[in-house]
């Protein structure tokens, strides 16, 4: 009898396999970060081509085997298309995947993290908030699900609306991260804590990072 379970996540890395299959790293929220194998999911007539593209979130049906997951099905409830449509916002979007994928791990309870993603890109998604606030947002409170975030700075003098924003995104619940709009004096503040504390508790380069900041000094 075959060992079959459902998983709810979000896809955060694929890899090619062969010259038809795909090795699919999902963020879940019932087994944390997990790889299981998609047979044929690079056929252009492929049931699972869509569903194991980078940002989709949904539900998927896997196969336990002996060493590995296989991906059998899948019900995606939302791919975040606006992204595949600007450029920009998607290598935002492949940011926050990479960072996703650094600080999360197999087995582990990863339900805040997966909440904090899937909030993120619908934020990115939203007409009414900057990308920019939206990477400090998601930069910062990724530190504090971690524990790793070293609070309000003490050793520089901050405008006040900036410690109270910092205050917010460590405070605040996940789902009420993304309510807010500050001056673009307070937002280059911001950049520069998060900036410093990602430095300090990161240690390599985010590839998709330096794709994103070229694009945003050309723009």
């Amino acid at each position: 009898m075959q060992d079959f379970v459902m998983v709810t996540g979000m896809v955060i890395k694929t890899i090619p396999v062969g010259e038809y299959d795909r090795h699919v790293c999902i963020l879940t929220k019932e087994k944390g970060k997990i790889t299981a194998y998609a047979k044929g999911a690079r056929r252009p007539n492929s049931r699972l081509v869509a569903a194991t593209n980078p940002f989709s979130f949904g539900e998927f049906k896997l196969y336990v085997g002996k060493s590995s997951y296989n991906l059998l099905e899948a019900g995606i409830s939302n791919y975040f298309e606006p992204l595949r449509e600007d450029f920009e916002a998607a290598y935002y979007g492949m940011y926050f995947l990479e960072m996703a994928d650094y600080y999360t791990r197999e087995n582990n309870d990863e339900r805040n993290q997966l909440k904090l993603l899937y909030q993120s890109m619908r934020a990115l998604i939203a007409p009414n908030f900057p990308n920019e606030l939206v990477r400090r947002v998601y930069e910062m409170k990724s530190l504090v699900v971690n524990g790793e975030f070293p609070g309000i700075p003490t050793d520089r003098q901050l405008r006040n609306g900036t410690v109270r924003t910092i205050q917010f995104i460590m405070d605040s619940p996940i789902e009420k991260l993304y309510t807010f709009a500050v001056s673009p004096e307070i937002l280059a503040e911001l950049a520069e804590v998060s900036d410093r504390y990602c430095k300090l508790c990161i240690d390599r380069p985010m590839k998709s990072l330096e794709v994103l900041e070229t694009l945003v000094k050309k723009g």
